[in-house]
C-alpha cells in the first residue's frame, strides 16, 4: 500500500506549470478530504525536485515553513501571494481547501 505522503507526492508531480492546488484540495484528491494539514507536513518533508511552490494555502498565498522561510516559490514577490496573471487551479473545490 502507498503512504500518504507518496500519494501527495505523486499529485504534486502531475500539478502542471502554470498551475497551483491547494493542501486542501490535495488532501480532497488523496481520498483524505480533511487532512490539509497533513499534505503540508508531506510537503515539508518533499523531495527539492518536486513543485512544492505549485502547492498553496487556500486564500492563495505560500505557506511558510517552520523557520519562517518558504522553499523554492519563485511567484512570491513580498506580500506571499501570486502575482501576475490567471493561474489556474487543480482539482474539486478550486476555491477553497
Amino acid at each position: 500500500m502507498t503512504s500518504f505522503f507518496e500519494r501527495v507526492y505523486e499529485i504534486v508531480k502531475k500539478i502542471p506549470r502554470g498551475s497551483v492546488a491547494s493542501y486542501g484540495q490535495i488532501a480532497f484528491m488523496t481520498g483524505a478530504p480533511h487532512c490539509a494539514r497533513h499534505v503540508g507536513w508531506a510537503m515539508r518533508r518533499a523531495p527539492e525536485e518536486l513543485p512544492c511552490h505549485r502547492v498553496i494555502m487556500a486564500d492563495g498565498s505560500f505557506a511558510r515553513g517552520v523557520d519562517g522561510e518558504g522553499r523554492g516559490d519563485p511567484a512570491r514577490k513580498g506580500s506571499g501571494r501570486l502575482h501576475g496573471g490567471a493561474v489556474g487551479r487543480l482539482g474539486p473545490g478550486a476555491g477553497g481547501g
